[in-house]
């Protein structure tokens, strides 16, 4: 059994490790949900029906869904860390 001693003292040093912890474990959450959208999204609008193999009209309209997702997602992203750095946030 492990000893949660660290944990109970209130250390900063602890508390810094598990916020950091908790913050890799969020942004790991955070990833895998993408994926999952990604999935969801690109797999509706490209697969008309399922088989044993994917054509190459179907994987090339999964990497181009992908591609674009990823760039809109990363746009977003970026003008939001824009909007909070000049202040102007989200009234």
């Amino acid at each position: 059994m492990s000893d949660l001693s660290d944990f109970s003292s209130g250390s900063k040093s602890g508390d810094s490790e598990l916020q950091d912890f908790l913050m890799v474990e969020k942004q790991k959450a955070q990833f895998h949900a993408q994926i999952h959208e990604f999935n969801d999204f690109c797999w509706d609008k490209c697969v008309d029906k399922p088989g044993s193999k994917l054509d190459s009209r179907t994987e090339t309209c999964i990497s181009n869904c992908v591609e674009r997702f990823i760039d809109v997602s990363l746009l977003i992203t970026n003008r939001f860390a824009q909007m909070l750095e000049k202040g102007g946030g989200m009234h």
